[in-house]
């Protein structure tokens, strides 16, 4: 009887603490439940915010590249090396952010990141010439990889368990959102106000991310911390930048000058310095072993040339929509568009459905690349920009096949406490393969212009036409023929432009195709395998990465 009589009085007392559960969902009183979810998502909005900043100025310039060129009166070597330069900083920094974040703080780090981001954009957006446009374009580069390359340690220091699932997955959707919102966010922006308006929104973008990270970000550094390899993050940047600069230069002052063939033998002697640097440092940026296994090879060679294939020749279509066919920012924005679309569907259908094997997925979405970038390579004179859509959807559904796969595939082809140095491996090469794909693509583009020109127009001065047709004044070289002639010459434009464009795809096509080739022969790695808790992160982060 006594047992009986003492359960009454429990079962009254737990029965409403059971009926708050039911209610609530939470364990403790709800304001206290409102509470602790209130000081939850900050973090990640805060580290939201400054990934699609640094991840929208990867493409929000493309549609504004033409204006840029009327305002600034630029070259086609200016324009290149807007878009480059800030890849080139973003794919340099990213191997050695790491380290550098591990002393100062990863909060700290990020938190200078997006200082140093928000006062290169006001830079960007004050720039009177395309000289100071393009050094502020390398410091906003800086910037972003303060931002990106902690962004991984501060979600995985802030979520755990099923939070960080929930955290990496709207991280991820952020990422893919930047891509697909650049070219339109970037049209809105320069046709109804100005083109130095893609720079100012960041400011107010900056200023609510650096109070939200300084008020709810936490501060960690490892118990382990590693002396930076400022050596080979030099090296390996004065490697990059030397052989971009003598591609971007070379249809200026020719393959044999002396700026050429200088920067070419700096950019050969920085990539020893950085092979010899890597293989003696105690923590190198990049473990130059990983390169002993066939499958990391191919999956390297995979993401350099797929950037490359898939975004590089963006650029000159940008500037064939809006300096040929006349088409606004936001028009000619539309018609990019299909590739993002299509590219973050089939990411999701992947994440969803997978994983998917690497070999057959990285291949066979490779072949979709060449695939597209081969049908958008019937660009006639009379073509409209509808000509493209197609192709660029095909290409898309490439890039959905390959970025998810790609991520999981390198950490698969290395040891576990490789995975964080292989993720990031991926995204250098990413933006590498970005960067020299503009520099190779811009001679390529620029001699096919500057053939027809000679061959079909009989110009004598072809060379300097070509100069100004591919440093997006167009409209001007036409308006500066004599009336007579002014038909013939928009004709020769548009089937100049038209020719350069289907050869630069063609090879953007054989890259492709190259990278298939590799991926088919070279890669062999199983579709998942077991490992550590840091390990999933880094796959969510170069999964999302690859949107861009």
């Amino acid at each position: 009887m006594s047992k009986t009589s003492n359960a009454g009085p429990l079962r009254g007392a737990v029965r409403p603490i059971a009926t708050k559960v039911s209610v609530t969902g939470f364990s403790t009183s709800t304001p206290a439940a409102e509470r602790k979810l209130m000081r939850k998502w900050p973090p990640l909005v805060a580290i939201c915010l400054g990934t699609f900043m640094l991840l929208v100025d990867v493409t929000i310039v493309t549609v504004a590249l033409p204006d840029m060129a009327t305002d600034l009166d630029t070259e086609l070597s200016d324009l290149e090396w807007v878009v480059d330069i800030y890849a080139l900083a973003l794919a340099a920094l990213l191997l050695g952010i790491g380290s550098t974040a591990d002393l100062l703080g990863r909060k700290a780090t990020y938190l200078v990141g997006l200082v140093v981001f928000a006062v290169a954009s006001l830079v960007c957006a004050l720039a009177p010439d395309a000289g100071v446009l393009i050094a502020a374009r390398g410091v906003q580069g800086i910037g972003a990889a303060g931002m990106f390359g902690t962004t991984i340690a501060l979600l995985g220091s802030h979520y755990r368990g099923k939070d960080r699932a929930v955290a990496f997955a709207v991280w991820g959707a952020t990422n893919a959102v930047a891509a697909a919102a650049g070219p339109v966010v970037g049209g809105l922006l320069t046709e109804y106000l100005d083109w130095r308006w893609i720079f100012y929104v960041n400011l107010p973008v900056s200023v609510i991310a650096v109070v939200l990270s300084v008020r709810v970000l936490r501060e960690e550094r490892p118990a382990e911390r590693h002396r930076i390899d400022l050596p080979g993050i030099v090296a390996f940047t004065v490697a990059a930048g030397s052989v971009t600069f003598a591609l971007i230069r070379a249809h200026v002052d020719g393959w044999t000058s002396v700026n050429t063939l200088g920067m070419l033998g700096l950019g050969l002697v920085a990539l020893i310095v950085f092979i010899v640097v890597e293989r003696r440092h105690p923590y190198p940026i990049l473990d130059l072993t990983l390169f002993r296994s066939r499958s990391f090879v191919g999956i390297m060679s995979a993401g350099l040339l797929m950037q490359a294939a898939a975004f590089a020749y963006l650029l000159f279509t940008s500037l064939w929509l809006q300096t040929v066919l006349g088409y606004g920012p936001i028009k000619a924005g539309l018609y990019i568009l299909p590739l993002s679309i299509s590219a973050f569907v089939l990411s999701a259908l992947v994440g969803r459905l997978g994983p998917w094997a690497p070999k057959p997925a990285i291949g066979i979405g490779m072949l979709f690349i060449a695939a597209g970038a081969a049908l958008q390579a019937f660009v006639e004179a009379g073509s409209s920009g509808g000509v493209i859509i197609g192709g660029l959807l095909v290409a898309g559904v490439g890039v959905g096949l390959v970025t998810p796969t790609l991520s999981g595939a390198a950490l698969a082809s290395v040891p576990a406490a490789r995975g964080g140095m292989a993720g990031g491996a991926v995204n250098t090469f990413r933006q590498l393969g970005f960067a020299l794909g503009i520099a190779v693509f811009g001679v390529i583009f620029q001699a096919r212009v500057q053939d027809v020109l000679t061959d079909k127009g009989r110009l004598a001065d072809a060379h300097d036409v070509a100069g100004a047709l591919t440093g997006g004044q167009a409209q001007g070289v036409i308006a500066r023929t004599p009336e007579p002639e002014r038909a013939s010459m928009d004709h020769l434009v548009r089937e100049a432009f038209a020719s350069g464009l289907n050869v630069t795809l063609w090879v953007a096509a054989g890259m492709a195709l190259l990278a298939a080739l590799v991926v088919f022969v070279l890669v062999d790695t199983p579709a998942s395998r077991e490992s550590s808790d840091e390990e999933p992160e880094s796959a969510e982060v170069t999964s999302a990465v690859g949107h861009v």
